[in-house]
């Protein structure tokens, strides 16, 4: 008697390596996020004017979502290459360790950006026209 097993689709394999390729440089990333906050943080010390101030915010949101990106990559792949094709299988990806690992990452990835671009980008005033 032969079983049937369903391979996944040419597709997911893909988009599994990919994800996997995009998720290895996630620790580099959250580096570069972590100096990025350490350059907002001290020019915020410093009192830097304030167009200085919003580009160093700005480059803080940037890293912050790449390493965001590299995370929900990491967390694609972790929850194995069937999770692509599968709804049930992505759910029991969750409920796994590891799982379960790179998603609480992942939300706190989003929260801390989402929370930073709230309130931690200055806002420059723009001028009023003339009046005329």
């Amino acid at each position: 008697m032969a079983f049937f097993r369903p391979s996944v689709s040419r597709e997911a394999e893909v988009r599994h390596h990919a994800d996997q390729e995009v998720g290895n440089s996630f620790p580099r990333l959250l580096e570069k996020a972590r100096e990025a906050e350490h350059a907002l943080r001290a020019a915020q010390a410093a009192q830097v004017p304030d167009d200085e101030l919003r580009a160093a915010g700005l480059a803080f949101d940037r890293a912050l979502t790449d390493a965001l990106r590299a995370a929900e990559a990491a967390r694609r792949a972790a929850f194995g290459i069937k999770a692509y094709d599968d709804r049930i299988r992505r759910r029991k990806g969750v409920a796994t360790p590891h799982g379960a690992m790179w998603d609480a990452e992942v939300s706190r990835l989003r929260t801390l950006r989402e929370e930073h671009r709230l309130t931690g980008i200055a806002r420059v005033p723009r001028p009023m026209p003339a009046a005329g």
